[in-house]
């Protein structure tokens, strides 16, 4: 029986979040459905979401969790051996709203249920209501049987962060320093909160992301730890590309920068699409109050570096662009132990995210 556990921290109880590139038990996804988020009722994007999941299935176990009204489909439009499990839920950005799991080194597993507020609340959040986002963390735990800490007053999402394992932590300031999310804490506190719930002595700050509007600048779109001591950072010489400046920003902050074990970062550059994708006024997005609208022209926010590292294999977006193979060698050149699979996954960008937004790992034991 799962339960909740209170009055301390993973840290406090000698549990950590691992590294992504460490093993993985499974990956958990959510079944993509809102017609005022996804372009024509959602089809092609379900398309997209079934083709990332069977890449996944090659290298790990899968679970998706689906609505009442879409389970049929769902099963219908994915293989046997994913899983599939009827959850509400009010969109599909599971690394967001899901859990993020940690261990420790007697081979149990717990999870961390951060407050949610669809990135940014009453403040800049993207739609109302949230209720049943804020519920899919505790529901995935109680399912696998796993404990879970209850982050109560303090919002983060998965996408926000990324982990090394060995005591480092990687953020932005434009993300978690939004008034949408914590105004009440002090970059100290919040510093704190984030060393207790992810069992990390370091946190490395980059100043912005690349998708204010959206999430505030998550940071998986900028940058991730390949390995102990290296990171990726997405680059460009292209003045004219719309992430120029964060991108040059990050490579300059990066490569001075050192981790919880004073390594100097080796930093690996990945390259950015060469043209610009941007919503088309002949989308069928329904238009709903509470939810912030997507129109004609909206710059998607189409980033290589939002792949999802895992098991023997990485996941990589692709967009129809002239930069997608030299994407797919540099990656192969961070990871040459692991095959690196690319995926069409222009529909799921259509929608604010990509791989790693629509996907969360839960960790070996």
């Amino acid at each position: 029986m799962a339960k909740r556990i209170s009055g301390t921290t993973p840290k406090a109880d000698g549990f950590r979040m691992p590294g992504e590139f460490e093993a993985q038990e499974q990956v958990w996804m959510i079944w993509p459905e809102r017609p005022d988020n996804w372009r024509d009722g959602a089809k092609p994007v379900q398309k997209s979401f079934a083709n990332v999941a069977k890449a996944i299935s090659q290298f790990t176990k899968m679970t998706v969790v689906v609505s009442q009204a879409q389970y049929a489909n769902c099963r219908k439009e994915l293989p046997g051996k994913i899983r599939v499990l009827e959850m509400s839920n009010n969109d599909a950005w599971v690394r967001d709203c899901g859990p993020s799991f940690v261990i420790n080194d007697k081979g149990d597993i717990r999870a961390n249920d951060w407050e949610f507020n669809a990135w940014g609340g009453l403040v800049d959040g993207l739609y109302f209501p949230w209720d049943q986002d804020e519920l899919v963390a505790r529901k995935i735990a109680e399912v696998e049987g796993i404990d879970t800490y209850k982050t109560e007053n303090f919002v983060l999402e998965g996408g926000s962060f990324h982990v090394d394992g060995q005591g480092t932590v990687l953020t932005t300031e434009m993300c978690l320093l939004s008034e949408g999310r914590n105004p009440e804490l002090s970059k100290s506190e919040i510093e704190a909160k984030l060393c207790a719930y992810l069992n990390c002595k370091k946190v490395l700050w980059l100043k912005d992301g690349i998708d204010p509007d959206e999430t505030n600048g998550h940071v998986d779109d900028v940058a991730c730890f390949v390995a102990p001591g290296e990171v990726a950072c997405i680059y460009t010489e292209d003045e004219t590309s719309p992430f120029y400046t964060q991108a040059q920003a990050a490579y300059q902050t990066l490569i001075g920068m050192t981790d919880a074990k004073g390594r100097s970062l080796k930093v690996h550059k990945l390259c950015c699409p060469k043209k610009a994708i941007m919503i088309k006024g002949e989308f069928a997005i329904d238009s709903v109050e509470g939810t912030m609208p997507r129109e004609d022209g909206d710059i998607c926010i189409t980033s290589y570096m939002n792949f999802l590292i895992t098991n023997g294999g990485v996941i990589v977006p692709q967009y129809g662009d002239e930069n997608d193979q030299l994407a797919l060698e540099q990656i192969r050149a961070m990871f040459p132990e692991r095959k690196v699979v690319g995926v069409d996954t222009l529909e799921i960008v259509y929608g604010g995210g990509n791989i790693h937004c629509v996907t969360q790992q839960q960790p070996k034991r």
